[in-house]
């Protein structure tokens, strides 16, 4: 069972993620995470997927398709730093990805089958990763950190996402005006 990293395994910044995962199974955290964000997401209709609780802010689709670009990425880096990659990997634009994937012409039912089908490949790329793997360090952004760091960033990622979809979007009393 993997065990939660070290803070001198990720840069703070990420703290707020990986604290916010449970002791526990992380790959049945992976995957359970996954079922509750597809049981909030899977009624919406496609008006109500469209919502932003604030003029600037992403839609619900954009949140989604964010957070399946996130974890390409990280699963990217979590693959590179467990075969022992030296080089380093770069950063991203999270608004900029946003902008470009135009997330808002895609169903809802499609940006959560590719968020799903990302989930599921990361689960089993950690699974192909031994504790050797896991403990090693590269440098991602700038920063020195580990595969296992990555792999409850991911979680803690998806995490705060969902936990802003349910508040910030559906506790919106404007969301509630939505047709739906």
């Amino acid at each position: 069972m993997l065990k939660k990293p070290e803070s001198n395994e990720y840069a703070p910044y990420y703290e707020k993620y990986v604290s916010s995962i449970p002791e526990g199974d992380l790959l049945e955290i992976l995957d359970e995470q996954m079922r509750e964000t597809m049981n909030l997401v899977k009624d919406l209709k496609e008006d109500q997927a469209q919502f932003r609780y604030a003029p600037e802010k992403w839609t619900i689709k954009e949140v989604i398709g964010h957070i399946t670009d996130t974890e390409r990425i990280m699963s990217y880096r979590m693959l590179c730093i467990g075969r022992g990659e030296k080089a380093e990997l770069p950063g991203y634009d999270d608004n900029q990805y946003v902008k470009n994937g135009k997330f808002n012409r895609f169903s809802i039912r499609e940006l959560s089958a590719q968020m799903s089908q990302v989930r599921q490949n990361t689960i089993a790329l950690l699974k192909s990763l031994d504790d050797e793997a896991l403990l090693r360090r590269g440098n991602a952004n700038g920063t020195e950190v580990t595969a296992r760091a990555i792999a409850y960033i991911i979680a803690g990622h998806e995490h705060h996402h969902r936990t802003l979809i349910k508040e910030r979007y559906m506790g919106a009393e404007s969301y509630g005006r939505v047709n739906g």
